[in-house]
């Protein structure tokens, strides 16, 4: 592509992340941003499939024989917080700044990868593209990439666009929401009756506070759990029988979200019941080919403490893209231009050195 070509590419897909910017797309009301992306798909004259507020198409030349690149990232946006002091639905540019609600996380990242594909729409290539552009990313909704995830061939490889400063996070942490209750049993409080759940709770708060995972990652570290959230009694005047407390647990990719729990269920006295198993960690496997294509392009790696739609994608896996992870959610959230143009550019090596490994692993063998 040259100079000419890539700036009209620059231009175009700039312009569709300030229209996604201005159309409100909070999770679970993404349907009037999933009809200006497939409209743009209309335009290029790309054939698409929909479904719920999910959009995503496969490249020309789609050979089922041929392994798979998922592209993904998502439309949904989190509320605007009360901290705005812009238009949160306003695409304003000031000082090479394009401000606006899910303009970092992650619009900056999906019109990228939608260019990056649309380039490489009709190519030969030893594999496969799909790109999907889901919904109720987050919010880990179960219409979003987990409702289309069964259409799909088997993936070799997700790349998953979420703002990181282009540098590739080979594994991220998953999440597991746990209700514990500890039970006593209820009596007057002016005399010595009952038996008081939140004393009872206190042992388990006390360990958790103290407590460390036996197991760490390479990557990602120690798992950690966090109390939230308790709650106990109803009126000052009765010792409170029930107590209940959350416990927000990051489990790293030395555990399944199973294995951690039987960890917790083994110290504590509390009952403890997962609000999901669904949100799993994840690590692209050593002898993964993306790993070389990392080196060879002099990619930073790391591991991610934030969550995304990896946790959904049964398959390998990495987290890359434009933009900052700590502008995510922020008031005045905003990408810089360049960073946009950066991405496209960035994406489009990325394929291309991917098909370049892949071709060279085929010759090995023959």
């Amino acid at each position: 592509m040259n100079h000419t070509d890539l700036k009209a590419v620059h231009s175009e897909t700039l312009q569709l992340l300030q229209q996604l910017i201005e159309i409100p797309s909070i999770s679970q009301n993404e349907e009037h941003t999933a009809k200006l992306i497939a409209a743009y798909f209309l335009k290029k004259k790309i054939p698409y499939h929909q479904k719920y507020h999910n959009i995503w198409a496969k490249n020309k030349k789609f050979d089922p024989l041929l392994p798979t690149l998922l592209l993904n990232s998502h439309h949904d946006t989190v509320k605007p917080n009360a901290g705005y002091t812009k238009n949160p639905y306003k695409a304003e540019i000031e000082d090479g700044k394009l401000y606006g609600l899910g303009s970092n996380d992650a619009g900056g990242c999906l019109v990228a990868l939608i260019a990056a594909f649309t380039y490489y729409y009709e190519h030969d290539l030893p594999f496969n593209l799909i790109i999907a552009a889901t919904a109720e990313e987050e919010i880990s909704g179960k219409s979003g990439i987990a409702a289309i995830i069964n259409d799909f061939p088997e993936i070799e490889l997700a790349i998953v666009g979420e703002p990181t400063l282009l540098q590739l996070a080979v594994a991220e942490k998953g999440l597991m929401v746990i209700d514990a209750r500890v039970k006593g049993i209820s009596g007057h409080a002016a005399r010595e009756e009952g038996e008081n759940a939140i004393y009872k709770t206190l042992g388990d708060l006390q360990v958790l506070k103290n407590f460390s995972f036996k197991k760490t990652s390479k990557f990602l570290g120690a798992s950690k759990a966090s109390v939230t959230v308790i709650n106990a009694g109803l009126q000052h005047n009765v010792v409170p029988d029930l107590c209940t407390y959350c416990i927000d647990v990051r489990v790293t990719d030395a555990y399944t979200l199973e294995e951690a729990l039987e960890e917790l269920r083994g110290i504590l006295k509390a009952e403890l019941v997962p609000r999901s198993l669904r949100l799993n960690s994840s690590k692209v496997p050593d002898d993964h080919k993306i790993l070389l294509i990392s080196k060879k392009m002099d990619l930073v790696q790391y591991g991610s403490p934030t969550l995304s739609d990896q946790a959904l994608i049964p398959y390998p896996s990495v987290k890359i893209g434009p933009g900052d992870s700590a502008r995510s959610h922020t008031s005045d959230e905003f990408i810089y231009v360049e960073e946009v143009y950066q991405g496209i550019d960035f994406y489009i090596n990325l394929i291309q050195q991917y098909a370049e490994v892949t071709h060279s692993l085929n010759k090995e063998m023959l």
